[in-house]
C-alpha cells in the first residue's frame, strides 16, 4: 500500500462513521479562534511527514500542520497536545488545528498589567522596539526602553536582545500588548537606593554617574538615589559654569557631604576628595612674601588674584598704587593679567589672604618723619574734601590731613568755604606716623605763628603786615609794650 493510501487508511479509522454535521460549523470555528475559546487538549494518534492526526475523543478529529510546532519537539503517538481549532475542511473531513493560536492563547491567559515578563526584541520603528513575549507580539516606545534617553538611530543596537520588561497596558481582542524596561529599571533603583541610604554615612566616598547639570550643581546617579553636586563643592577654583568641571554620563568619585534620611537628599563633594591648598597657608605665603598669580575677577573694591589652584587673595583698592587714587581696580589692571604682588596678611581659617601690588615699588611713607618733621612748615596739593576736614597731597602717595578744627581760627561750618580741591596751600607738620600712614596738619597754627610772614595759600597774594594794635590797659607788672 502506497504512502498515500496508508494516510487516507488512517484518516478514515479516526473518522469512522462521523458526518459533517457533527462536525462544528467552520465560520464559527474561526470566530471562536479568532477570540481565543477554541484552545482543546487532544491525544495524537498519527504523526506523517508535514501533518499530525488529533482525537479529542468522541468523533471529533483534527489535522496539525508540524510546521505549527516551530521549535518545539514533535510529539509522539499517544501524546496530549495543546490545540486550537481554526476551522473545518470539508474536503478532508478534518478540523484544521493550529499550534501558534494555542501556545498565543496559553499566554495571553496569564498576562495582567503589572506583570514582569521576559521578551526578544524582533524589530524596530521610530517609535521604539517590537518584541515577542512567549508567542505574544508586543511593543515597547521608546521612551520607555532605559532610563536615560534612547535616540532613534540607538534602536538597531537592541536587536535579539533578551529583555527584562513590565506589562503596561493590553488589549485581548486587539491583540495590543505595550511593555516598558524603564519601569522595571527604576523599581530595581529604587529598591537599590533604599539599601543604599540605609548604609550610606557621612563622610563616605561613592562613585556615581552625572544625571544631569544645572546652573547652581549637578545631579549625580548613585544607584537608585540621586545627590546634588553643588556648584560651590566642584572645585577649589572659583567657577561659574558647572559645566566647566563635569558632564553628563561622566563618571566620578565624590564625598558624602550631608544626608536628609526624611526628604532622600544627599549633599555631596568633589573638591572634599582632593587635599585642601589652604593647608600650611601661613607657612606657604607668609606675610611680606612676593608671590606671581593671575588676576581672575575685578571688583568695585578690589581685584582677586588667584595664586595657585584654589586660593585667591584680595588686592584692595587702596593697595593698587601709591601715587594717585583711583575709583576703580581696572584702572591698573585687567582680568586674565598675570601679577607680582606682596602678602600682607594671612587667615587660613577664613580663606583670606591681603595681597599688596604698591608696596613692590618703593614706598613714599619710608622715611616721612624726616622729610616732614613735625614742626615744620611744608606745602601741598588738596586732594580730596570731607566734611572732617581736607586731605593734602605732599608727595606722590602721601596724604596728610588738615582737620575742620585746623583750618582756621573761627568755627569752621563747611571746609570747601575755607579750601578748594586742587588749591595748593601752607600747613604745619602737627605729628607725622609713619606706620598708620598718618600725618597731621594744620593751617590755624601758621596763622597764631607771630614769626611766619608767608602765604597761607601759595596761589594768594601775601597779605600785608598791620601794626599790633595798643592795649587799652597796661600790662601787669608795669611794663608797657
Amino acid at each position: 500500500m502506497s504512502g498515500e493510501a496508508e494516510w487516507e487508511s488512517e484518516l478514515q479509522d479516526a473518522l469512522g462513521d462521523m458526518s459533517i454535521m457533527d462536525m462544528m460549523d467552520a465560520e464559527e470555528a474561526q470566530q471562536r479562534a479568532e477570540a481565543g475559546q477554541n484552545v482543546r487538549n487532544g491525544t495524537v494518534v498519527s504523526v506523517q511527514r508535514d501533518d499530525i492526526l488529533v482525537d479529542f475523543g468522541g468523533k471529533s478529529t483534527g489535522l496539525l500542520p508540524i510546521k505549527q510546532l516551530g521549535d518545539e519537539e514533535i510529539p509522539k503517538v499517544g501524546d496530549t497536545i495543546e490545540v486550537t481549532i481554526v476551522g473545518y475542511s470539508e474536503r478532508e473531513g478534518l478540523l484544521m488545528l493550529s499550534r501558534k493560536e494555542a501556545a498565543m492563547a496559553a499566554a495571553w491567559d496569564t498576562i495582567a498589567v503589572g506583570q514582569i515578563v521576559e521578551g526578544r526584541v524582533t524589530g524596530h520603528n521610530k517609535g521604539g522596539l517590537e518584541m515577542k513575549i512567549d508567542a505574544i507580539d508586543a511593543f515597547m516606545p521608546i521612551s520607555q526602553i532605559d532610563s536615560a534617553r534612547v535616540e532613534d538611530d540607538d534602536l538597531p543596537s537592541w536587536n535579539n536582545r533578551h529583555l527584562k520588561v513590565e506589562i503596561s497596558e493590553f488589549n485581548r481582542s486587539d491583540k495590543k500588548l505595550i511593555v516598558s524596561r524603564r519601569k522595571v529599571l527604576d523599581r530595581e533603583a529604587a529598591l537599590q537606593g533604599e539599601k543604599l541610604l540605609s548604609t550610606l554615612k557621612e563622610g563616605d566616598l561613592v562613585t556615581g554617574t552625572v544625571r544631569s547639570i544645572m546652573p547652581y550643581g549637578a545631579f549625580v546617579d548613585l544607584g537608585g538615589v540621586d545627590g546634588l553636586l553643588h556648584i560651590g563643592d566642584m572645585s577649589f577654583t572659583r567657577i561659574e559654569d558647572p559645566k566647566e568641571v563635569v558632564s553628563e554620563g561622566q563618571k566620578i568619585e565624590l564625598r558624602v557631604l550631608k544626608i536628609d534620611l526624611e526628604n532622600k537628599r544627599i549633599g555631596l563633594g568633589l573638591k572634599q576628595t582632593k587635599a585642601d591648598p589652604w593647608a600650611g597657608a601661613e607657612g606657604r605665603w607668609a606675610v611680606g612674601t612676593v608671590v606671581t598669580g593671575r588676576v581672575t575677577k575685578l571688583m568695585e573694591f578690589g581685584a582677586f588674584v588667584e595664586i595657585t589652584e584654589g586660593v585667591e587673595g584680595l588686592i584692595p583698592i587702596s593697595e593698587m598704587v601709591f601715587d594717585r587714587r583711583i575709583s576703580h581696580p581696572k584702572e591698573v589692571v585687567n582680568e586674565g593679567d598675570q601679577v607680582e604682588v606682596k602678602v600682607i596678611s594671612v587667615d587660613p581659617d577664613q580663606k583670606r589672604i591681603g595681597l599688596s601690588l604698591k608696596r613692590m615699588a618703593d614706598d613714599p611713607w619710608v622715611g616721612a618723619s624726616h622729610r616732614w618733621p613735625e614742626g615744620e612748615i611744608v606745602e601741598g596739593v588738596v586732594s580730596r574734601i570731607a566734611a572732617f576736614g581736607a586731605f593734602i597731597e605732599l608727595a606722590p602717595g602721601v596724604e596728610g590731613l588738615i582737620h575742620v578744627s585746623e583750618l582756621s581760627e573761627t568755627r569752621v561750618h563747611n571746609v570747601a568755604e575755607v579750601v578748594k580741591e586742587g588749591q595748593t596751600v601752607s600747613a604745619k607738620v602737627q605729628s607725622v606716623d609713619e606706620i598708620a600712614r598718618r600725618i597731621s596738619l594744620s593751617i590755624k597754627q601758621i596763622a597764631a605763628d607771630p614769626y611766619y610772614t608767608g602765604p597761607v595759600d601759595a596761589n594768594a597774594p601775601a597779605e600785608p603786615t598791620t601794626t599790633p594794635r595798643k592795649r587799652k590797659k597796661p600790662l601787669k607788672g608795669g611794663l608797657d609794650w
